[in-house]
């Protein structure tokens, strides 16, 4: 007979409850439904970061009276859980996502998936907290970088995604375009004009694309007039919007006098970067302090 819950805990107990976390997870999906993250929207995400921030320090203060939140700073605890995580995003990768989807095919908004993300970013947050008590020690000081950009990168990144905006707009030569369309086909009035000067396709010997781009003029809310020219992988950036070439009248092919842009708004992803950015940091430390051991 296995005895378990007897201090201290191993990762036995840490298995189990991320696995509770799962069973929690699914018993959501099936009673209210995937995680509607419009929900979130600024400034719900802002209060919901705060509230969990100030969860996790009080967490972290009374970790001296409860066992459990001192359990969750150890790798005991955190281990099963980015086991869980591991194997969920394995899952990801191998179905097909579809933003209207449910379950395994929208693991973004799949409960089991989400509460396992949560609870992985709660173990890193107090391991962030619990190095501040070894300052003196340059190992743990790099140890607490690094696990506060992945901090960072977790909660923005996640939150974030409520903010974000991904829109298509059908453009015509010579005439002005504010709407677009997102994902569920509703229209949005944009904050700025666009309108297409010209088409640009370029082909290979056979006729099939080798480029295409369009020549536009953006106007701004502010009364600023920019022309430019964008590609696929080369977007326009304007008041916090890149605009991508999206597609084209396929049935015109080179003399199409419409064009397709993606419009694409994330305000959260500069805090996504500075979390990568003190990861990659940490990262380095670590591997120059490890060197100066040896």
């Amino acid at each position: 007979m296995i005895v378990m819950w007897n201090k201290p805990w191993t990762m036995k107990e840490g298995f189990l409850i991320g696995g509770g976390l799962i069973v929690i997870g699914l018993i959501l999906e099936l009673c209210v439904g995937p995680v509607v993250w419009e929900t979130f929207a600024w400034p719900v995400n802002g209060i919901v970061l705060a509230i969990f921030v100030t969860i996790i320090a009080v967490m972290h203060l009374l970790r001296a009276k409860f066992y459990a939140f001192r359990f969750l700073s150890t790798y005991q605890a955190a281990i099963p859980v980015m086991c869980y995580a591991f194997v969920l995003t394995i899952m990801m990768g191998l179905t097909r996502q579809t933003s209207n989807g449910r379950g395994l095919t929208n693991m973004l908004s799949f409960w089991p998936f989400v509460l396992t993300y949560v609870y992985m970013a709660v173990i890193v947050g107090l391991v962030v907290l619990k190095s501040r008590l070894n300052t003196k020690t340059p190992s743990k000081i790099v140890a607490g970088i690094f696990h506060l950009g992945l901090f960072i990168t977790m909660t923005t990144a996640t939150l974030g995604n409520a903010d974000m905006q991904r829109l298509k707009m059908i453009t015509a030569v010579g005439e002005k375009e504010w709407r677009a369309l997102d994902q569920q086909g509703r229209v949005k009035e944009m904050p700025l004009t666009i309108e297409l000067k010209k088409f640009i396709m370029e082909t290979y010997d056979d006729g099939s694309p080798k480029r295409f781009a369009s020549e536009i003029q953006i106007k701004t809310k502010s009364g600023e007039n920019i022309s430019t020219t964008v590609d696929v992988n080369k977007p326009a950036e304007v008041d916090g919007w890149k605009i991508y070439q999206y597609g084209y009248d396929t049935s015109m092919g080179a003399q199409s006098n419409t064009s397709i842009l993606e419009l694409v708004s994330d305000p959260w992803l500069r805090y996504v970067y500075l979390g990568i950015y003190m990861m990659l940091f940490g990262g380095v430390l670590m591997f120059v302090f490890g060197v100066r051991r040896k």
